[in-house]
């Protein structure tokens, strides 16, 4: 039996196009950090119509969390649209509905005149309930996607799974799926050819607005623009803001070998707490996809546990599955009123943001690529509203203030006792926090016994980090920002390293609990 790979999803076996690290200051009309899903469309849309371009990632393209996406295409939103519709109003769900309908289109669209050998394809979605589900919740959400202008829903007796009863389930056509880092590649020979130019390996550290913006980076080059694109998942020029709204999840995948024509091509989806989700990878059809099981960020540390309810959650419906070929995790943000923030920074002038995937992240992204590219022309956009990053949603003050306690939480770690009591007790390929005196380590034994001491303290607000063993990483419980074993940063919003022990600006002191400032309303 082959070991699944722990840490990469299926798709990164397929290499993208290279692109050299920016080696000089640079102008252009847009600056756009992250090239992900959403960095990439709206490179591709504002070159399209005109603009000059630069695409600025510190990874390589699509390294970020579109890697580890399961690149579901889905008008069935993840968060329900009887609590979008509670949230935003009957008109806010119809412009929900419209918008991923319409980010479908667009990536259809663009596939097609590309010439986008991406395994774009429509496919049916099934929603349906877990055993024992509530039925009352299912129909809830079939009348409020019916108000919301979802077309050619329908109730079925069950989802095509042989063998196994899903009991009624919600069938919404039309939905799509494509392989993410094919899709990125046509993106990056379309940008190119329109003149536009992508610098990987280059790490961003400032981004300013104003009347042009500057972007800085970590090399000490600059690129001045008439606009700034913030789209790395989760902000990184932000410090306070938009992270009081929204909340980092991880959530987590497994790939098994089927047999051919034993999984009808659809996507799956439960309404489980915490929910499942399945697709096909590929035409062939031979690997099927499962994922779900989220928790907070770096607040559980039992994957193990999490891969094996995913494991049971697919065998059970479909039992000719064979063995597992790659398992990984990636980082879900999600907002509190469950609709990405998309558009002007409410805190820059001439900056944008996307980010707030919420569980979907290939429409969000492509949302995000449409509605910036029309706010940087100056074009009213119907969507602008519902996603504008400076809203506040009345309606949800209680998740606000739900998720406003458990980050300042995580700041009482502080205080506690460290992971462990000594470093003889870290195995070699693996980390623990420490408590030395009145500080805390976050300690790394590498493979040949070598120990990397860092300060625990994450560089963007001062949480304490927590060891990720399953993906070999230090992650921050608060905002979500990841650290690889020796500190480097692997997603914002941090955009600093682990400050390693001898370095003297590691605090001596635990800082006063910094969460209070935090607790203001969000930004208008």
């Amino acid at each position: 039996m082959q070991s699944p790979d722990r840490n990469r999803s299926p798709w990164m076996s397929y290499f993208l196009p290279d692109a050299q690290p920016l080696d000089a200051d640079a102008r252009t009309d847009v600056c756009i950090v992250g090239a992900g899903i959403a960095g990439m469309t709206c490179a591709y849309l504002l070159a399209k119509k005109g603009k000059r371009v630069v695409v600025l990632d510190h990874g390589s393209i699509g390294g970020g969390m579109t890697s580890a996406t399961t690149a579901h295409l889905s008008t069935a939103l993840d968060d329900r649209y009887h609590e979008i519709e509670r949230l935003h109003g009957a008109d806010g769900a119809r412009l929900a509905a419209q918008s991923h309908a319409a980010a479908i289109e667009a990536i259809d669209a663009i596939v097609a005149h590309e010439k986008i050998d991406c395994d774009f394809e429509r496919l049916d979605g099934y929603l349906f309930l877990p055993p024992r589900g509530d039925a009352d919740e299912l129909l809830r959400e079939y009348e409020a996607a019916l108000r919301a202008g979802i077309e050619g829903l329908e109730w079925v007796s069950a989802a095509p799974i042989d063998g196994f009863d899903t009991g009624p389930c919600l069938r919404f056509p039309r939905q799509g799926q494509f392989h993410p880092l094919k899709y990125l590649a046509g993106l990056t020979r379309a940008v190119r050819r329109l003149g536009g130019t992508i610098h990987c390996g280059t790490h961003v550290s400032e981004v300013h607005g104003g009347e042009r913006a500057t972007v800085v980076t970590a090399g000490g080059h600059r690129v001045d623009c008439g606009a700034a694109v913030v789209a790395t998942n989760t902000p990184i020029n932000d410090r306070v803001a938009i992270h009081t709204k929204q909340a980092p999840y991880t959530t987590y995948v497994i790939a098994a070998r089927v047999p051919r024509g034993t999984v009808e091509k659809a996507l799956y989806w439960d309404t489980l707490d915490a929910y499942h989700y399945a697709r096909l990878k590929d035409p062939a059809g031979e690997l099927l996809i499962v994922g779900g099981e989220d928790h907070k960020t770096a607040q559980s540390d039992d994957a193990e546990r999490r891969f094996a309810n995913l494991e049971l959650w697919m065998r059970t419906r479909w039992p000719a599955a064979r063995e597992v070929l790659h398992r990984w995790s990636g980082q879900v943000m999600e907002p509190i009123d469950y609709l990405a923030y998309i558009g002007r920074d409410p805190s820059q002038e001439n900056v944008y943001i996307a980010t707030g995937d919420s569980g979907n992240g290939m429409t969000h992204g492509t949302i995000a690529g449409l509605v910036i590219t029309d706010l940087v022309h100056g074009v009213a956009v119907p969507w602008a509203a519902l996603y504008d990053p400076g809203r506040i949603t009345v309606k949800a003050a209680g998740n606000f203030a739900r998720e406003t306690a458990n980050m300042a939480w995580q700041y009482t770690d502080w205080v506690k006792p460290g992971d462990i009591d000594s470093v003889e007790q870290i195995r070699p390929g693996s980390g623990a926090v420490l408590r030395r005196g009145v500080h805390k380590l976050a300690i790394y034994r590498d493979a040949q016994g070598g120990l990397h001491e860092m300060s625990a303290r994450c560089t963007h607000l001062g949480c304490i980090v927590k060891w990720n063993e399953s993906q070999g990483s230090w992650d921050c419980p608060c905002h979500g920002s990841r650290f690889d074993a020796t500190g480097q940063v692997l997603g914002g919003p941090a955009v600093e390293p682990l400050t390693p022990v001898e370095d003297p600006k590691v605090p001596r002191i635990a800082p006063h609990l910094p969460f209070v400032e935090r607790r203001a309303r969000p930004r208008a």
